[in-house]
């Protein structure tokens, strides 16, 4: 039986690509079609799914347009796979003034589990008794620190990562590689707070100064929340820089 007999026929059921869409998505997260791998061409996909090339076609474009694979002219489809500069482009929106990527690297960070906390529980969705690997690592540009980063992840979904040193300058090129796990969207809410102790002195600036604070949660192929992440950086010689098209 196809994919298009299935289909009930009544008014407002999502269009058949969308429906290919899904099929190839849940493909994707569950490891068929690995990071960096090729899918089947188009027609060997519509032949198997009993749809027409064209439903592939808009299926493939629709997940393109989500950075969830990448077309390569006369290739084919590839599953997207984070590199380090990919990762960096798509996530760092840090930036000196006037717009011009900033480059973090990070020299050491320590990783401790602990019992979640109520709110991270229902950010991440886990059980009352879940507990988390916190990351805590500051980032440095210009061969200073810049940012300081919390970081909190499901410590059963990770497991073994607090005992995987040195970390990654990315984490996301890691999540995936090693766990399976590809971030592929993020929402951040800014404010602005004032520096305490700890993050003056090691931002190099005065107790109580203004510090802009970016609180992210990102999310898997399949809109799972997987990560809590909190940055502080102060501003004047950094700013956040966005791109609206």
């Amino acid at each position: 039986m196809t994919l298009a007999s299935r289909l009930p026929d009544r008014p407002g059921f999502r269009p058949l690509y969308q429906q290919v869409r899904e099929l190839l998505l849940a493909r994707i997260a569950s490891g068929v079609w690995r990071p960096a791998e090729a899918l089947p061409s188009e027609q060997t996909l519509a032949s198997e799914l009993g749809v027409s090339h064209g439903t592939v076609r808009k299926a493939l474009d629709s997940l393109a347009a989500d950075n969830l694979v990448e077309r390569r002219q006369g290739k084919g489809t590839y599953v997207v796979e984070h590199t380090q500069e990919s990762a960096h482009f798509r996530f760092f929106k840090i930036a000196y003034p006037g717009g011009e990527r900033a480059m973090p690297s990070c020299r050491k960070a320590t990783i401790s589990e602990r019992l979640a906390k109520p709110g991270e529980r229902q950010r991440l969705g886990l059980d009352a008794d879940a507990r988390v690997f916190q990351i805590k690592r500051d980032r440095f540009i210009d061969g200073a620190v810049a940012v300081r980063e919390v970081i909190v992840i499901s410590a059963d979904l990770f497991r073994g990562l607090d005992k995987r040193q040195p970390l990654p300058n990315t984490l996301y090129t890691l999540y995936q590689a090693e766990f399976g796990v590809s971030i592929v969207s993020a929402s951040e809410q800014i404010e602005s707070v004032r520096a305490g102790r700890d993050d003056a002195e090691a931002l190099g600036i005065e107790a109580g100064a203004p510090l802009l604070e970016i609180n992210r949660t990102a999310y898997d192929i399949t809109g799972r929340a997987i990560e809590l992440r909190q940055s502080r950086f102060a501003s004047g010689k950094l700013v956040y820089s966005v791109e609206l098209r």
